[in-house]
């Protein structure tokens, strides 16, 4: 998309679908040399695979062109972090509701950011895929407005912290309104939260 635009890429699956196939596995190869790279220095807990698939109303192509042109990628560099017990987690705005089946089917074991203003409901995920692990979900439109509306963002994700598997975090970048003194706030209620929310 960075080489092509998006308009660019949505045309060359059907005009030249050999090009995105020899830039997807010229990508495949250079994390898996990565992957390499890494194992020999230290295992991480986790990696993730930026991938902005999706936008506001769900994924940017079918699942055809999804499983032509990503799954066979994906499932031979999950295999590989499999092999090194990584979490694998992809990042992608929007709504990700129909794709997390198509990234499961290919080993994925996570999503973020879960936004909210996409209309992602952490809970209906949860009680479709209840072995999906994610990270986000926290309204970040709440973080300006003051003590009373970042704990009531909290107290709304509790149920998503108590289900297991999900860690709260901003649903996307900070938005730049958001002051220093805001943030400081965001974190030390975030902490007082992590230090509670997971109690009987």
């Amino acid at each position: 998309r960075t080489l092509m635009d998006f308009e660019g890429l949505s045309y060359a699956y059907y005009d030249n679908p050999e090009l995105v196939h020899r830039i997807n596995q010229d990508l495949l190869d250079f994390n898996l040399r990565l992957l390499e790279q890494i194992a020999k220095s230290c295992v991480p807990t986790f990696m993730t695979i930026a991938e902005d698939v999706s936008y506001n109303n769900g994924p940017m192509i079918s699942k055809q062109t999804f499983e032509e042109f990503l799954a066979p990628y994906y499932r031979k560099l999950l295999a590989r972090a499999k092999e090194l017990n990584l979490l694998t987690i992809v990042d992608t705005d929007g709504d990700v509701t129909m794709l997390v089946p198509w990234l499961q089917a290919v080993g994925v074991d996570g999503v973020l950011p879960l936004e909210r203003q996409a209309g992602v409901d952490g809970m209906h995920l949860r009680q479709l895929y209840p072995n999906l692990k994610m990270v986000g979900h926290y309204n970040k439109l709440v973080m300006h407005k003051g003590e009373a509306a970042i704990r009531s963002e909290f107290e709304r994700l509790l149920p998503l912290v108590k289900s297991g598997g999900f860690i709260p975090s901003v649903d996307h970048q900070t938005p730049p309104g958001v002051a220093l003194n805001d943030y400081r706030l965001y974190v030390k209620i975030l902490k007082e939260f992590a230090a509670t929310a997971v109690q009987p």
